[in-house]
């Protein structure tokens, strides 16, 4: 049996920041007609969500590294969740736990996100339908139908979701959010629709060196969750509530 020890992390993309690196962006924008084009036209969605795809992720936390927050970091580029410097109420839509073992006090790292459930207690619970799950199985919600009732929050076993408490000037186009709404991680649903297949925390991970995080399609026997699914036995956190996750752990 495992305890947790550490519950949040801040990571190292400050408000600052993502705000000096959006500057930059936006300058090149103005200075390279090329880079002008492509902002101009939206890039046109790869396919249809089908329920033929059947997104997944496995985390070997024997590979997770102590200490490095580049899955974190690489999300909170990704979806613009700088932070105000108030840990206890900054989004995190991932996050890195220390768990010990109570037998032996073996430590190890744990990633923990949103599980995107077969079985979601938080669409069970949610009064307008804004926490819904996609036929290929990410779940996400819906800015514009929550109403901030935070039942979501309360139904999740595993903490995965925030609630935005402050006024968000500085969004990135993919990633719309708002004031008063709940959110969590959505397997990068913007880059999956059009066309790339992995999140940004798998990339990041695999950019450093560490590669536990191996996400894609379970219905595509080649992708890189099949590859590390067959590796490795992995398990389910909290089993016993028939959840049914799309993202299982090896190491634990």
């Amino acid at each position: 049996m495992w305890e947790i020890i550490v519950v949040k992390n801040k990571p190292t993309t400050s408000r600052r920041d993502f705000i000096v690196k959006s500057l930059t962006a936006i300058s090149a924008v103005y200075f390279i007609p090329d880079i002008i084009t492509k902002a101009e036209s939206a890039k046109p969605l790869a396919q249809e969500v089908t329920s033929d795809t059947k997104w997944a992720m496995s985390i070997d936390v024997d590979k997770c590294a102590k200490g490095c927050t580049a899955c974190v970091d690489a999300c909170v580029e990704e979806n613009g969740l700088y932070g105000f410097d108030r840990p206890e109420t900054d989004s995190q839509w991932i996050r890195k736990l220390t768990i010990k073992n109570i037998k032996d006090d073996k430590i190890k790292v744990v990633p923990m996100l949103c599980q995107h459930c077969e079985n979601p207690p938080c669409c069970d619970v949610c009064p307008t339908g804004a926490s819904f799950r996609r036929v290929d199985g990410i779940v996400m919600v819906n800015q514009h139908t929550c109403i901030g009732c935070r039942y979501c929050m309360m139904a999740c076993p595993f903490k995965a979701r925030s609630f935005v408490h402050e006024n968000l000037t500085e969004q990135v186009t993919n990633a719309p959010r708002g004031k008063g709404c709940v959110e969590s991680c959505n397997f990068c649903a913007n880059r999956i629709d059009h066309g790339i297949s992995t999140t940004a925390c798998e990339e990041a991970c695999m950019k450093e060196g560490h590669n536990a995080i191996s996400f894609g399609d379970l219905s595509d026997t080649k992708s890189r969750v099949n590859s590390a699914l067959k590796k490795k036995d992995n398990r389910r956190l909290r089993s016993d509530l028939s959840l049914k996750q799309r993202v299982t752990y090896s190491g634990i």
